[in-house]
């Protein structure tokens, strides 16, 4: 999902600034809440493993560049069942911002794009969570078309953040439609693995005895 250098350019570039300043003034948001529920220790110890994790997604795993972006496998549900949409959104944020740093620097003018892409679906599955697992559930006990569904949430909405990306920067043409409808099909295959991926994820979780005392995990993963 990140994306290409050049596709933004200009002026143009400001917007990704005032987007990527919205979904950190939400993150915040939510991070206020998320202390308040687990206390600082939990919050810091999950969006440091978060931050790890995702790191990893983007520089250890396998990436391809496809169309106007890359197809990377990101897991942005699994890190939301597992430690929630504020250490979450902070891992996304500061892993991709890591790996821009140290080994990626010509992506560090499109962090405010990139950024975007990766929060606001996350935000996205935070609303969908809300609607299709009931209160009374934990995520640890979602089921596949659950799983599903928050991972169709998450990578369609890079695809549709990646687009406007590609279309506000260089518009509407024969090229960028292809080249954005290539990206669009190989991300969503991401969608056949991530929620097997959720599932026993949240599964290895569940069989660690204790876990849920311990704050490494979000106060939902293993209880209602």
């Amino acid at each position: 999902m990140h994306i290409e250098p050049g596709i933004v350019t200009g002026a143009k570039i400001a917007l990704s600034y005032a987007t990527a300043a919205g979904a950190g003034l939400y993150t915040l948001k939510e991070s206020i809440g998320a202390l308040r529920d687990q206390g600082v220790g939990s919050f810091l110890a999950r969006t440091v493993i978060s931050t790890a994790a995702v790191f990893v997604f983007f520089q250890v795993l396998p990436h391809y560049p496809v169309g106007v972006s890359e197809v990377h496998l990101i897991l942005g549900s699994t890190l939301f069942l597992l430690f929630g949409a504020a250490p979450a959104a902070l891992g996304l944020a500061l892993g991709l911002l890591a790996q821009g740093v140290f080994f990626a620097p010509f992506d560090l003018p499109q962090y405010g794009m990139n950024v975007t892409t990766l929060l606001v679906p996350l935000f996205g599955i935070k609303a969908v969570a809300q609607r299709i697992i009931a209160p009374d559930t934990a995520y640890a006990d979602v089921s596949y078309k659950q799983a599903l569904a928050l991972s169709t949430t998450y990578q369609a909405g890079i695809v549709i953040w990646v687009g406007f990306w590609a279309f506000y920067g260089q518009g509407f043409s024969a090229e960028s439609l292809a080249a954005v409808g290539i990206f669009g099909g190989a991300y969503m295959t991401v969608i056949i693995l991530e929620p097997l991926v959720d599932l026993a994820v949240l599964a290895g979780a569940k069989a660690i005895k204790g876990l849920g005392k311990t704050g490494l995990v979000s106060s939902r993963t293993l209880s209602a």
